[in-house]
C-alpha cells in the first residue's frame, strides 16, 4: 500500500498546468493494492482524472472534498483493490483558517474488517495535534485495525507525530523515509501507521518519473494482515 500527495497534479515546481499521466504513471508504478491520495484535483469541467485512473488499475474510489479551487474540486482519496463495506468522511477542521478532513474506508468479508483513512494533516502544530486526537479516539479506529496514511505534514518532532508515533507503534521503522521535497527528500511527511497491523516493509518510491510529478514521493509500505484479524491479504 502506498500514500501519495499529488500536488493537484502540477508536477514539481506546482506552477505548470495539470498533467495528471504523470502522478498517474508513477501510481502505476507502484502496483498497490491500497493507495491514499492527497491534493487531489477533480476539474469542474472535462475527463474526471481519478475516475480515469482508478478504471484504467481496476481500482475503488472513495474521495472527499477539502476545498473547492478555480480549476475544481481538492480533497483526499483512496483508491482500493477491494471494494468499498462503507466510506465515511471525518471532519478535522478546527482552525478557522484550514478546512481539513479525512476519508475512512472500511473494508470487510467473513473472516474480518480494517479500516483505511486518508488524511492532510494541518500545518499549524497546535491544530495539527488536535486533529491527531480526534483521529486516535475515534470509535472505529480504536476498535478496528486500522491503517492511518497521508500527509502529516510532519516538519519537525512536534506533539502530534510523537502521539501518533507512541500510540500506532507497529511498523519496523526507527526512523521515518524522507519524502519531502521529492527533488532532494529531506523530511519525513508522508506516512503509513498501523494499529492492529504489521507494517514490514517502509520505504519511499524514489524513481525518476516520482521525483517530477509531485513534490512529494510516494511512500510504499508492505502490511501483514493476521488471518485472526483480516483475510484481505495484500
Amino acid at each position: 500500500m502506498a500514500t501519495y500527495n499529488v500536488h493537484r497534479w502540477t508536477g514539481l515546481n506546482g506552477r505548470s498546468r495539470p498533467d495528471p499521466a504523470r502522478a498517474g504513471f508513477v501510481i502505476s508504478e507502484l502496483d498497490a493494492d491500497l493507495i491514499s491520495l492527497q491534493e487531489v484535483l477533480r476539474p469542474s469541467r472535462g475527463d474526471d482524472p481519478l475516475e480515469a485512473l482508478a478504471e484504467a488499475l481496476g481500482l475503488h474510489v472513495a474521495f472527499a472534498v477539502t476545498r473547492v479551487h478555480k480549476r475544481g474540486k481538492i480533497g483526499n482519496a483512496i483508491l482500493s483493490r477491494w471494494p468499498f463495506a462503507g466510506v465515511s468522511m471525518l471532519d478535522l477542521s478546527f482552525s478557522r483558517i484550514e478546512k481539513r478532513l479525512a476519508v475512512a474506508a472500511q473494508l470487510r468479508d467473513e473472516q474480518g474488517e480494517v479500516d483505511v483513512v486518508a488524511t492532510h494533516l494541518a500545518l499549524a502544530d497546535r491544530t495539527r495535534q488536535r486533529q491527531v486526537r480526534s483521529l486516535l479516539e475515534h470509535p472505529r479506529l480504536v476498535h478496528t485495525p486500522t491503517l492511518l496514511m497521508g500527509d502529516m505534514n510532519a516538519w519537525r518532532k512536534c506533539k502530534a507525530t510523537r502521539e501518533l508515533d507512541e500510540a500506532l507503534t507497529e511498523h519496523h521503522n526507527t526512523a521515518w523515509p524522507a519524502s519531502f521535497p521529492s527533488a532532494s527528500p529531506m523530511l519525513a511527511l508522508d506516512r503509513i501507521y498501523a494499529r492492529g497491523l504489521e507494517l514490514i516493509e517502509l520505504e519511499a518510491h524514489d524513481s525518476r518519473a516520482a521525483r517530477r510529478a509531485s513534490d512529494h514521493l510516494p511512500v510504499v509500505a508492505r502490511v501483514k494482515l493476521e488471518p485472526a484479524k483480516a483475510a484481505l491479504t495484500a
